[in-house]
Protein backbone atom coordinates (compact mmCIF):
# COMPACT_ATOMS: atom_id res chain seq x y z
CA UNK A 1 0.00 0.00 0.00
CA UNK A 2 1.51 3.34 -1.04
CA UNK A 3 1.60 6.46 1.11
CA UNK A 4 -0.97 8.12 -1.17
CA UNK A 5 -3.45 5.30 -0.58
CA UNK A 6 -2.89 5.41 3.20
CA UNK A 7 -3.49 9.18 3.22
CA UNK A 8 -6.57 8.66 1.04
CA UNK A 9 -8.01 6.18 3.55
CA UNK A 10 -7.29 8.56 6.43
CA UNK A 11 -9.02 11.42 4.61
CA UNK A 12 -11.95 9.16 3.78
CA UNK A 13 -12.32 8.31 7.47
CA UNK A 14 -12.10 11.96 8.57
CA UNK A 15 -14.71 13.05 6.03
CA UNK A 16 -16.94 10.09 6.95
CA UNK A 17 -16.87 11.25 10.60
CA UNK A 18 -18.21 14.64 9.43
CA UNK A 19 -21.39 12.99 8.17
CA UNK A 20 -22.65 12.52 11.73
CA UNK A 21 -22.69 16.20 12.81
CA UNK A 22 -24.24 17.19 9.46
CA UNK A 23 -27.04 14.67 9.85
CA UNK A 24 -27.52 15.53 13.54
CA UNK A 25 -27.97 19.20 12.68
CA UNK A 26 -30.49 18.37 9.96
CA UNK A 27 -32.48 16.11 12.29
CA UNK A 28 -32.34 18.12 15.52
CA UNK A 29 -32.31 21.80 14.65
CA UNK A 30 -35.42 23.95 14.47
CA UNK A 31 -35.03 25.58 11.07
CA UNK A 32 -38.19 27.62 11.51
CA UNK A 33 -36.22 29.91 13.83
CA UNK A 34 -32.86 29.57 12.07
CA UNK A 35 -34.18 30.18 8.58
CA UNK A 36 -34.09 28.37 5.26
CA UNK A 37 -30.59 29.65 4.40
CA UNK A 38 -29.15 27.76 7.38
CA UNK A 39 -31.02 24.57 6.42
CA UNK A 40 -29.85 24.86 2.81
CA UNK A 41 -26.30 25.38 4.04
CA UNK A 42 -26.51 22.30 6.23
CA UNK A 43 -27.85 20.25 3.32
CA UNK A 44 -25.05 21.54 1.09
CA UNK A 45 -22.50 20.70 3.76
CA UNK A 46 -23.76 17.11 3.87
CA UNK A 47 -23.65 16.85 0.07
CA UNK A 48 -20.12 18.28 -0.03
CA UNK A 49 -18.96 15.92 2.74
CA UNK A 50 -20.28 12.95 0.75
CA UNK A 51 -18.54 14.29 -2.37
CA UNK A 52 -15.27 14.61 -0.42
CA UNK A 53 -15.62 10.99 0.73
CA UNK A 54 -16.11 9.95 -2.88
CA UNK A 55 -13.08 11.95 -4.05
CA UNK A 56 -10.77 10.78 -1.27
CA UNK A 57 -11.74 7.11 -1.25
CA UNK A 58 -9.21 4.87 -2.98
CA UNK A 59 -12.02 2.45 -3.83
CA UNK A 60 -13.89 4.87 -6.04
CA UNK A 61 -17.37 6.20 -5.78
CA UNK A 62 -20.66 4.47 -6.50
CA UNK A 63 -21.55 7.44 -8.71
CA UNK A 64 -19.52 7.95 -11.91
CA UNK A 65 -17.55 11.19 -12.30
CA UNK A 66 -20.13 12.53 -14.77
CA UNK A 67 -22.84 12.14 -12.13
CA UNK A 68 -20.79 14.10 -9.61
CA UNK A 69 -20.14 16.76 -12.25
CA UNK A 70 -23.87 17.18 -12.80
CA UNK A 71 -24.57 17.34 -9.04
CA UNK A 72 -21.76 19.84 -8.46
CA UNK A 73 -22.81 22.07 -11.37
CA UNK A 74 -26.31 22.27 -9.90
CA UNK A 75 -24.96 22.90 -6.39
CA UNK A 76 -22.59 25.60 -7.61
CA UNK A 77 -25.35 27.30 -9.58
CA UNK A 78 -27.87 27.10 -6.75
CA UNK A 79 -25.57 28.61 -4.15
CA UNK A 80 -24.08 31.20 -6.52
CA UNK A 81 -27.61 32.40 -7.28
CA UNK A 82 -28.53 32.33 -3.57
CA UNK A 83 -25.38 34.32 -2.75
CA UNK A 84 -26.19 36.87 -5.46
CA UNK A 85 -29.75 37.29 -4.12
CA UNK A 86 -28.65 37.62 -0.49
CA UNK A 87 -25.40 39.58 -0.92
CA UNK A 88 -26.95 42.67 0.67
CA UNK A 89 -27.99 40.79 3.80
CA UNK A 90 -25.80 40.89 6.88
CA UNK A 91 -25.45 38.31 9.59
CA UNK A 92 -23.50 35.23 10.55
CA UNK A 93 -24.66 33.11 7.63
CA UNK A 94 -24.67 35.72 4.85
CA UNK A 95 -21.37 34.46 3.41
CA UNK A 96 -22.36 30.81 3.64
CA UNK A 97 -23.94 30.68 0.20
CA UNK A 98 -20.85 32.14 -1.44
CA UNK A 99 -18.59 29.71 0.41
CA UNK A 100 -20.74 26.72 -0.55
CA UNK A 101 -20.74 27.88 -4.18
CA UNK A 102 -16.94 28.14 -4.12
CA UNK A 103 -16.64 24.74 -2.42
CA UNK A 104 -18.85 23.05 -5.01
CA UNK A 105 -16.99 24.84 -7.83
CA UNK A 106 -13.63 23.67 -6.42
CA UNK A 107 -14.91 20.09 -6.25
CA UNK A 108 -16.25 20.41 -9.79
CA UNK A 109 -12.80 21.64 -10.84
CA UNK A 110 -11.13 18.66 -9.14
CA UNK A 111 -13.45 16.20 -10.85
CA UNK A 112 -13.31 17.89 -14.26
CA UNK A 113 -9.63 18.88 -14.42
CA UNK A 114 -8.39 15.39 -13.62
CA UNK A 115 -6.85 13.68 -16.63
CA UNK A 116 -9.43 11.40 -18.21
CA UNK A 117 -7.49 10.28 -21.28
CA UNK A 118 -6.60 6.85 -20.00
CA UNK A 119 -9.15 4.29 -18.95
CA UNK A 120 -7.35 3.26 -15.75
CA UNK A 121 -10.25 4.47 -13.63
CA UNK A 122 -13.12 3.89 -16.01
CA UNK A 123 -16.02 6.24 -15.27
CA UNK A 124 -15.42 6.10 -11.50
CA UNK A 125 -14.05 8.90 -9.40
CA UNK A 126 -10.78 7.82 -7.78
CA UNK A 127 -8.50 10.80 -7.20
CA UNK A 128 -6.12 9.02 -4.87
CA UNK A 129 -4.63 6.98 -7.69
CA UNK A 130 -4.31 9.83 -10.21
CA UNK A 131 -0.80 9.87 -11.66
CA UNK A 132 -0.74 13.28 -13.39
CA UNK A 133 -1.65 16.76 -12.27
CA UNK A 134 -4.65 18.96 -12.83
CA UNK A 135 -5.24 21.29 -15.73
CA UNK A 136 -4.86 25.01 -14.85
CA UNK A 137 -2.78 24.57 -11.67
CA UNK A 138 -3.09 28.28 -10.81
CA UNK A 139 -6.76 27.63 -9.97
CA UNK A 140 -5.76 24.82 -7.63
CA UNK A 141 -3.18 27.00 -5.88
CA UNK A 142 -5.63 29.90 -5.50
CA UNK A 143 -8.31 27.55 -4.20
CA UNK A 144 -5.90 25.91 -1.76
CA UNK A 145 -4.92 29.32 -0.34
CA UNK A 146 -8.58 30.31 0.04
CA UNK A 147 -9.60 27.06 1.73
CA UNK A 148 -6.57 27.01 4.04
CA UNK A 149 -7.27 30.59 5.15
CA UNK A 150 -10.96 29.81 5.61
CA UNK A 151 -10.11 26.68 7.61
CA UNK A 152 -7.92 28.70 9.99
CA UNK A 153 -10.55 31.44 10.31
CA UNK A 154 -13.34 28.92 10.91
CA UNK A 155 -11.26 27.03 13.47
CA UNK A 156 -10.57 30.20 15.45
CA UNK A 157 -14.23 31.20 15.18
CA UNK A 158 -15.37 27.80 16.46
CA UNK A 159 -13.11 28.04 19.49
CA UNK A 160 -13.83 31.69 20.24
CA UNK A 161 -17.63 31.54 19.90
CA UNK A 162 -18.29 28.08 21.32
CA UNK A 163 -21.89 27.91 22.56
CA UNK A 164 -22.59 31.63 22.16
CA UNK A 165 -24.56 31.61 18.92
CA UNK A 166 -27.46 29.65 17.45
CA UNK A 167 -27.66 25.89 17.95
CA UNK A 168 -25.36 24.07 15.58
CA UNK A 169 -23.09 27.06 14.96
CA UNK A 170 -20.01 25.50 16.58
CA UNK A 171 -20.61 22.18 14.81
CA UNK A 172 -21.02 24.03 11.53
CA UNK A 173 -17.80 26.02 11.92
CA UNK A 174 -15.77 22.96 13.00
CA UNK A 175 -17.04 21.06 9.94
CA UNK A 176 -16.18 24.04 7.75
CA UNK A 177 -12.65 24.16 9.20
CA UNK A 178 -12.06 20.45 8.60
CA UNK A 179 -13.57 20.56 5.12
CA UNK A 180 -11.49 23.62 4.23
CA UNK A 181 -8.28 21.97 5.36
CA UNK A 182 -9.21 18.82 3.44
CA UNK A 183 -10.10 20.74 0.31
CA UNK A 184 -6.86 22.72 0.45
CA UNK A 185 -4.89 19.51 0.83
CA UNK A 186 -6.70 17.80 -2.03
CA UNK A 187 -6.15 20.77 -4.34
CA UNK A 188 -2.42 20.84 -3.59
CA UNK A 189 -2.03 17.06 -3.67
CA UNK A 190 -3.71 16.91 -7.08
CA UNK A 191 -1.05 19.17 -8.60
Amino acid sequence: MTLAVVVAWLLTAVFAVLVLPCVRRLVRLDYVHLGPAVRNGDLAELLLVVAMIAMASPVGAPIPAAGWQAILVLTTGWFAFAWWRSRAEAGLHAGGCGHHALSAAAMLYLVSAMPHGDMVHGPWLTMSTAETGLALPVLAIGGAVYFAADAVRSGFLAVRTRGRYSPGFTSRTVCRAVMGAGMGYMLLAAL
